[in-house]
């Protein structure tokens, strides 16, 4: 369902159209369907969700494929990241609405998909930054590495079998090396 550039949405508009099999995210006022995720991109996913989830369980929320509502450039934005991971100090207690992640994430986790570019995702990264979320990774299952980004400090890219740590995320154990075996696809 993506939109003529005359027919923009707003962003009640986006959020009240009917779901279906196919995700989409709203940026400039239209509907973008997202890339469908091929074989490598949903093990990596998977594999980072479980390990998530079983870090963050009493942490807070790890959303899979959870719209978020931003600002991007001053105009609504509803991007759809691969993981999301919100903290229960942000998290509201008595949220119940089946709706988009409320607040900001703290992080944003992207996964490269065959036909998407680490520039391209670059940038989101850097628009997520400008709306306020905390942390991004980029993960690209081809190169076998997680970058990330933080603000005010360049990317830092992960391979092999070096920890990423970050006091956002306190003892967190992960590495690129282990992710890739977890989700079956390590060279």
């Amino acid at each position: 369902m993506v939109q003529a550039p005359q027919d923009r949405l707003t962003l009640e508009a986006f959020l009240a159209l009917p779901e279906g099999d196919v995700a989409y995210e709203l940026i400039n006022g239209v509907a973008v369907p997202k890339t469908a995720p091929q074989r490598f991109h949903s093990r990596t996913q998977k594999a980072l969700l479980l390990i998530l989830e079983h870090w963050g369980r009493q942490r807070g929320e790890v959303g899979i494929e959870w719209a978020v509502t931003l600002k991007r450039e001053g105009k609504d934005w509803v991007p759809v990241p691969a993981l999301l991971f919100v903290s229960q100090e942000r998290l509201p207690k008595d949220f119940t609405e089946d709706g988009p992640c409320p607040v900001l994430p703290d992080l944003a986790v992207e996964i490269i998909s065959p036909d998407q570019t680490f520039g391209g995702m670059t940038e989101k990264a850097l628009d997520y930054f400008a709306a306020g979320v905390l942390r991004v990774w980029i993960v690209d299952p081809k190169s076998q590495s997680i970058t990330v980004f933080v603000p005010d400090r360049p990317p830092q890219i992960f391979r092999g079998d070096r920890p990423l740590t970050d006091p956002l995320l306190p003892d967190l154990s992960l590495n690129a090396q282990y992710l890739f075996q977890e989700a079956g696809i390590a060279s």
